[in-house]
């Protein structure tokens, strides 16, 4: 197996912990010092802090689909585009597309994650002419 493809078995591997609300295997996937920083602005620092998040979020909420798009890869790094949906115990539903950039350690670990988000309702602000016309709606969080 190529590293590429043994990179995006373990990029899979996460997403589908992550539908399945499976945590088995954090410390296998994670470098013990790793960084994660989702879209939106949290951090967890350390493969207990991210197990730790990942079974308190997965108690309130629910991943419905985390599809990969398509991988790029370098030396130490991967990127991979997906497309994310979820919903939380409280009826709240959320979807989007986004990349995740992962860095490597030696052992073939996650040692650095960031997670970038991309609204999915696209619009063409001039398609009624050259003059921009934006919806008025908040900015989503990310």
């Amino acid at each position: 197996m190529t590293e590429q493809k043994r990179r995006e078995e373990i990029i899979g591997q996460w997403f589908h912990m992550w539908l399945t609300k499976s945590g088995t295997g954090i410390e296998n996937i994670f470098s013990e010092d790793a960084v994660y920083t989702e879209s939106w602005g949290p951090e967890y620092v350390g493969a207990e802090k991210i197990r730790h998040w990942f079974c308190e979020w997965n108690g309130r909420g629910s991943v419905l689909a985390w599809d990969i798009k398509r991988f790029f890869h370098n030396d130490e790094s991967t990127a991979v585009e997906w497309y994310f949906k979820n919903q939380m115990d409280n009826g709240r539903v959320e979807e989007f597309d986004g990349v995740t950039v992962v860095d490597w350690d030696g052992a073939g670990r996650i040692k650095k994650l960031r997670e970038y988000g991309c609204n999915i309702n696209n619009y063409d602000p001039y398609r009624d002419g050259p003059e921009p016309k934006f919806r008025d709606e908040p900015a989503v969080w990310f």
